[in-house]
């Protein structure tokens, strides 16, 4: 194996030295694009007002995007020691993942192609960072 160039670990890709917790789910046997619109509800959203989100989502990709999230949380609360109370989803993204191709029989003998989409779900949970006060107004500094 050369050693010439090292590959940045998986952590380092997502997260660097900033502190948090990430989980992966492969090979989840739903389409990306279905994914997407669970996923796209809950980036961005503290931890716990995620996951109530998604217990009661209609959809049928907000079952395994929840264990994902609920699995990073864990994640940052065992390895990392941060409370999930100050959790933000910070990354969540979905990947396509294999594609089982099947035939499905047609007329005259032929046969049309059915494919079974896999997905790749990431999630990255980080501390909320510290709300920036606003710039300390002339009354303020008089007194």
């Amino acid at each position: 194996m050369s050693t010439k160039y090292d590959r940045p670990t998986r952590r380092d890709a997502l997260l660097g030295d900033r502190p948090g917790a990430y989980a992966i789910a492969r090979h989840v046997r739903m389409t990306p694009m279905k994914v997407r619109r669970v996923v796209d509800l809950v980036r961005g959203l503290p931890v716990e007002e995620a996951l109530t989100l998604l217990r009661f989502a209609p959809q049928a990709a907000s079952e395994p995007v929840y264990k994902v999230v609920a699995s990073a949380v864990a994640n940052a609360e065992q390895v990392e020691n941060l409370r999930a109370a100050d959790l933000v989803v910070s990354k969540i993204f979905v990947d396509e993942g294999v594609t089982m191709r099947r035939i499905r029989p047609r007329a005259k003998g032929s046969a049309s192609r059915i494919l079974k989409r896999a997905s790749h779900i990431t999630v990255v949970v980080e501390p909320q960072e510290a709300k920036v006060r606003p710039a300390s107004t002339k009354a303020e500094k008089e007194a």
